[in-house]
């Protein structure tokens, strides 16, 4: 297998699994991986870890110096992995990751396999505890549990009831914390060392010859033939060479050794050429007859040698700290992390009573412990209030600028800010399942995934290195044939060299001036600010090549209910024309359609259905439900069900399906004449009537609402309009949507008539109505075929395939964890203008980072001919250790320029209307006060059937109370 490591350790890894245990196929781990430049240092290791037997796949990360691998545990494990990485040059150690449910623990005090077996033992069979797996050599113990009936700290205690400490090990995001601060640190201590040697060299090669009181150091020699002068820059350049630059040989060799080069290559080169050639010089004068001395120092390189590899080693240094600026947003939201929590303990007799309050870790937290959050101190966990009452810092999570009251009942986020209030709260979700661990996790993976423009640079710098000493060969040939044919002798006498020594200068320039990084850094760093200021902002991108897409959109499809609309409904009309049993029968009131009408629905999910059952106990007095025999939800048409205690069949929704069902309006009965002459009809009496429903229908359909009709044992009983008030910013957002020449639809599953009025009022021309949400993906189609590149925007499950499909998915964040999972961007504060921002945004960052391309370009472009000599017959050559200067800065010059993204300010669209809560706390009002004064007709209509005539005998058990009149 050449360099491979042969891993023969399938049988060994088999025999180490426990009877009854799954063997995984799979595994994912996460390295730190230290020494990577640019981008070709990425190239190599995962060019050749992907062909170690074992790896599924690689993805290396430059900016965040890690490495994502899946593998098959059978065949190699995580050491293997590293000691692969290390192979081609680069550092890398393993960040170990406990998954959901599972702990890591650093156990203490064991001495033999029976310590194992005890707390094996003894803990598997604890409450709550799944498995639980000790190794004695790396005293950690694995324990997969269940959150519901156990936790961390109960965990811990268990295995001390046993006479063992237990400890959580440190976070992994301080692992690479540490990383890299290590990589600074070690950057900053050869620094200064260069540093010390590097400036009496440069002194001794470019300044002191001038002055007179140090001739002596040039014209006396230490030994035959070599002067003072030489010696010490010798004597000084050497550790440099060697010592600080051994990371360059050592880097630089095994990416050669495996087919690649990257920097390194570029950096050993130019310095070994000016320090052997000087070597070589001093060598010759030692070994000549007439002892010559070097006049005027500048026969050696030492000062380039030693002086490049201290510039490139400050260009480093200040390129760490620059990239370390650009992770700088997730940095604030770990560290917006708890540490600590107050855990209370209750009076087991009252639950009531606190009898402890103590502090803890945060990694001690359980799921459903009390905790207490005081004035002034971070949210520990996620959670929900269950006494108190305060405002929440929410800005750092949403991007809401304003604090949000909360009292009992109300969620509650880890890590944002209690200011005023102490509150007492549940936790509810825990470590990495609260939502700034998610939004932490997703944050990560954007930053690491690559956008497709960079792989234009990857392509680049396969090349790049090869091309470059090419180029530098090529200079150094040039230049040594004009000067050997007296073309350069003019040039070459006026910088004091001889012909050889000057084509060498010019070529070392070339060499050292060629910079690959500042192109593996364009896209990378660019993509890492950009994500993280979307994230600050309560804009979760997930990814670089969503980034990418977003500046391209030319078309977005809106979903209605909960993305335009508030996705709060409320029940905004109710017309009931229903008698039961004939002429004779009784009149149904409201109460009774509600109770059975909220029966049927509570079975339902839909939020209309949520608005009905909420508008039947708060304003109808239906105090209880009956849950139906039956249930059925046809999607996108209504439910049908049947209740108890006499198999009534109830269906609710819109009047295709009721029509598709057979039912009609019956408009035989003598009643309907009482009917037709309360609403002042002449004419047939069937039409007139139909007539009637039709245009009060037709009204509210065309102020927005949806209608919902409810059939009763085949017979239709009356309609039940539903209004969802418009976001406030709807409008705004559709107008400077189209501002910006992107095309607008709207997709819902309601009638023409309201989808169009509410398009209307938002400004959207477009609209696809009596869509099913199995085909809202299609619509998404339909417009990717004219040519578009569409957004699709929605938050509920039936979106998830439209979000999919769509060139860029954008959730809602109040919306569903699954619409959230499908999406490519996140609006965590469903403020619908933010899909402003997420465009605006991507159109910043992608015109940065073609500026970034464009500068590494052109410094390229430039640089190599300049430091090649082409200006030399101008009197314009730049020497070997400004053309390392150079490359140094370029690096740097391509982060700040990234870093300049944070200076992005959003766009300011205001609003100017009333707020959606007041509005529809309004419009709630209004409602109750229509009923309290009678002035919602419930009109007559027609018998159900001559069949039912027990009708009210069912009614009156449903309801509970004989109050059908």
């Amino acid at each position: 297998m050449g360099d491979y490591i042969q891993l023969d350790v399938l049988d060994k890894k088999v025999d180490n699994i426990p009877d009854g245990a799954s063997i995984p196929k799979e595994k994912k781990a996460i390295f730190s991986v230290h020494g990577m430049t640019c981008s070709s240092c990425v190239g190599i290791i995962e060019s050749f870890v992907s062909n170690v037997e074992g790896v599924i796949s690689i993805q290396v990360a430059l900016l965040q110096e890690t490495a994502e691998v899946k593998f098959n545990p059978l065949i190699l494990s995580e050491d293997d992995i590293a000691e692969q990485i290390s192979m081609v040059g680069f550092e890398a150690k393993h960040l170990v990751q406990a998954e959901n449910n599972t702990i890591i623990l650093n156990i203490g005090g064991m001495t033999c396999s029976s310590c194992v077996g005890i707390i094996e033992s003894y803990v598997s069979n604890c409450q709550g505890i799944v498995e639980c797996r000790v190794n004695l050599a790396m005293e950690t113990a694995r324990v997969v549990y269940d959150p519901d009936l156990t936790g961390v700290r109960d965990i811990i205690g268990d295995i001390e009831d046993v006479g063992f400490t237990a400890q959580i090990p440190s976070q992994n995001f301080d692992d690479t914390k540490n990383v890299q601060k290590e990589e600074a640190e070690k950057l900053k201590k050869n620094l200064i060392f260069s540093t010390f040697f590097t400036i009496p060299v440069f002194l001794i090669g470019m300044v002191l010859h001038k002055v007179s009181v140090f001739e002596f150091l040039y014209s006396s020699n230490i030994l035959h033939g070599i002067s003072y002068a030489d010696f010490i820059m010798l004597s000084l350049t050497t550790p440099v060479q060697f010592l600080v630059g051994k990371r360059f040989y050592v880097n630089g060799y095994k990416s050669l050794k495996h087919g690649g080069a990257n920097m390194d290559v570029l950096v050993a080169l130019g310095t070994s050429c000016a320090y052997f050639y000087s070597l070589m010089v001093l060598l010759m004068d030692y070994t000549s007859d007439d002892g010559g001395v070097s006049t005027i120092g500048m026969k050696t390189f030492f000062d380039t040698s030693a002086s490049l590899i201290t510039f490139i080693l400050l260009g480093k240094y200040l390129e760490v700290i620059a990239k370390g600026k650009t992770s700088e947003a997730i940095k604030k939201l770990m560290g917006l992390q708890a540490t600590k929590a107050i855990l209370l303990t209750f009076d087991p007799i009252d639950n009531k009573t606190i009898v402890e309050e103590r502090e803890i870790d945060i990694d001690l937290v359980q799921r459903g412990d009390h905790l207490k959050v005081l004035p002034g101190s971070k949210v520990p966990t996620d959670g929900v209030v269950v006494s108190g009452q305060s405002h929440i810092d929410e800005s750092i999570i949403t991007g809401e600028s304003l604090p949000v009251s909360k009292k009992a009942g109300d969620k509650l986020i880890g890590g944002t800010l209690n200011q005023k209030g102490a509150l007492v709260m549940k936790a509810t979700r825990i470590g990495g399942e609260t939502s700034l661990s998610q939004i932490i996790r997703l944050v990560e993976k954007a930053q690491t995934e690559r956008a497709p423009i960079q792989s234009l640079a990857d392509k680049v710098s396969g090349y790049f290195v090869p091309s470059v000493i090419t180029l530098g060969l090529l200079t150094f040939i040039v230049w040594l044939i004009a000067g050997s044919s007296g073309v350069a002798s003019e040039y070459i006498k006026a910088s004091n060299s001889s012909i050889f020594q000057f084509a060498l200068r010019n070529a070392i320039s070339v060499i050292v001036i060629a910079c690959p990084c500042a192109l593996g850094l364009a896209t990378p760093t660019a993509v890492m600010v950009g994500t993280g200021i979307g994230a600050q902002n309560g804009i979760l991108i997930k990814g670089g090549s969503h980034l990418e897409t977003a500046h391209k959109i030319s078309a977005i499809i809106f979903d209605k209910t909960g993305t335009l609309t508030t996705g709060k409904p409320i029940v905004s009309n109710v017309n009931i024309f229903g008698n039961l049993g004939g002429n004779s029968g009784s009149k149904m009131n409201r109460k009774t359609f509600f109770q059975m009408v909220a029966s049927a629905e509570a079975a339902s999910e839909h939020p209309l259905a949520g608005a009905i059952v909420n508008y039947a106990f708060e304003v109808c007095d239906v105090q209880s439900t009956t849950p139906p025999v039956e249930f059925e939800s046809i999607t996108g048409s209504g439910i049908r069900a049947t209740l108890a205690p006499n198999n009534i069949e109830i269906m609710i929704g819109n009047l295709k399906w009721i029509k598709s069902e057979g039912i009609s309006y019956d408009a035989s009965s003598p009643d309907r004449s009482a009917y037709l002459a309360n609403n002042d009809s002449d004419g047939d009496e069937s039409a007139a009537s139909l007539a009637h429903i039709e245009d009060q229908v037709r009204r509210l359909e065309s102020d927005g609402n949806t209608v919902v009709y409810v059939v009763i044992d085949r017979q239709l009983m009356g309609y039940i309009a539903i209004s969802d008030q418009l976001k406030p910013e709807a409008h705004a957002t559709i107008t400077e949507l189209s501002n910006m020449g992107i095309c607008t639809w709207m997709v819902t599953g309601d009638n023409p008539r309201t989808a169009n009025a509410i398009a209307q009022q938002v400004g959207i021309s477009q609209v696809f109505a009596e869509v099913l949400p199995s085909n809202k993906s299609k619509k998404v189609m339909e417009l990717k075929k004219m040519g578009h590149i569409v957004a699709m925007i929605g938050d509920g499950i039936n979106d998830s395939p439209a979000l999919a499909e769509a060139d860029v998915g954008i959730a809602i964040g109040a919306g569903t964890d699954i619409a959230i999972e499908a999406a490519d961007i996140v609006l965590v504060k469903s403020d619908l203008r933010d899909v402003i921002t997420a465009i605006s945004l991507s159109k910043t960052t992608f015109n940065r980072i073609r500026f970034n391309y464009l500068w590494a370009t052109l410094y390229n472009i430039l640089g190599i001919p300049l430091a090649a000599g082409i200006l030399i017959p101008f009197g314009i050559s730049i020497p070997p250790m400004m053309a390392g200067l150079a490359m140094a800065f370029s690096s740097i010059s391509v982060v700040l320029s990234s870093l300049h993204l944070k200076t992005y300010k959003k766009p300011n669209i205001p609003i100017h209307s009333r707020s959606t809560e007041e509005t529809r706390q309004r419009l709630h009002r209004e409602q109750s006060q229509l009923f309290k004064k009678n002035k919602i007709i419930f009109e007559s209509s027609p018998t159900i059937s001559s069949k039912s005539n027990n009708k009210i005998e069912k009614l009156s058990l449903l309801s509970g109370r004989d109050d059908i009149v």
